[in-house]
C-alpha cells in the first residue's frame, strides 16, 4: 500500500515518538507476545516514515495471505484497541472515509507492567529517523513557500492581463485612439499571458 502523504501534524507526531524517553504502561511487553510484535512491528515502519494500517501489520507478521482473513484482522484490531487504552499507540484518524486506520507509536522506549524495559528501536536508527523527519520537514516548508509566491505571482499576473485589457478597450473606444498606448498595452497583456501559462504549468 501507498503511503499518504504525511501532514504537518503527523510530523508531529513522529518527532514526539521519536524524542520521548521510556513511557510507563500498564501492559506486558514480553517477546513472543501479541502486544509486543504488534509493537515490533509499528516501530518498524515508524522508522521508515509510514504509519502502518492493520493489513500492513498482518502482512508484515503473517504475509499477503491472512490479510483478507476477517477472523484474524478484527483479533488484530481489538488488541491494538487495548493498546491505545494501555498509551502504548494511537490511532490516527482516517484521511478518508474508506480507508483503514493507521497506528503510531507513543514512543519507542517503554516499562512495562513486569516493569521492565523495553525498547523497540536502537539510539542508531532513532537518531536515523529524526533526521529524516527533519530533512523532509524543511523540503515541505520549502515547497509550501514556493507555492506561496507561485499562487502570488499567478494573482498579480492575473490582475495586469485584466487591467491591460481594460485599459486597451477604454483606449479603443476614445475618439482618438494612441497606438503607442494600444501597442504597450497589448504587449504587456500577451507577455503576462505567457508567463501565467508557464506559473500554471508549474503549479
Amino acid at each position: 500500500m501507498t503511503q499518504p502523504k504525511l501532514t504537518s501534524a503527523e510530523f508531529h507526531i513522529l518527532e514526539e515518538a521519536l524524542n520521548s524517553d521510556f513511557i510507563e504502561v500498564n501492559i506486558r511487553l514480553r517477546e513472543g507476545e501479541y502486544q509486543y510484535e504488534l509493537s515490533k512491528v509499528i516501530a518498524n515502519f515508524q522508522l521508515s516514515l509510514h504509519f502502518p494500517d492493520v493489513k500492513d501489520i498482518v502482512k508484515k507478521l503473517y504475509g499477503e495471505e491472512p490479510m483478507n482473513d476477517v477472523k484474524l484482522i478484527r483479533k488484530i484490531q481489538t488488541i491494538l484497541k487495548k493498546m491505545e487504552k494501555s498509551n502504548i499507540i494511537r490511532i490516527l484518524p482516517k484521511i478518508r472515509p474508506w480507508q483503514l486506520q493507521r497506528y503510531a507509536l507513543l514512543s519507542f522506549k517503554f516499562i512495562d507492567s513486569e516493569k521492565k524495559r523495553v525498547s523497540f528501536a536502537t539510539n542508531e536508527q532513532i537518531q536515523e529517523a529524526q533526521e529524516k523527519v527533519k530533512l523532509i520537514f524543511t523540503q515541505e516548508k520549502k515547497l509550501e513557500v514556493h507555492r506561496n509566491i507561485l499562487k502570488i505571482r499567478i494573482y498579480v499576473l492575473v490582475l495586469i492581463i485584466i487591467f491591460s485589457y481594460i485599459s486597451i478597450v477604454w483606449n479603443a473606444v476614445q475618439s482618438k485612439v494612441d497606438p503607442i498606448i494600444f501597442v504597450a498595452l497589448f504587449s504587456l497583456s500577451a507577455l503576462c499571458s505567457i508567463l501565467l501559462g508557464k506559473a500554471l504549468s508549474q503549479e
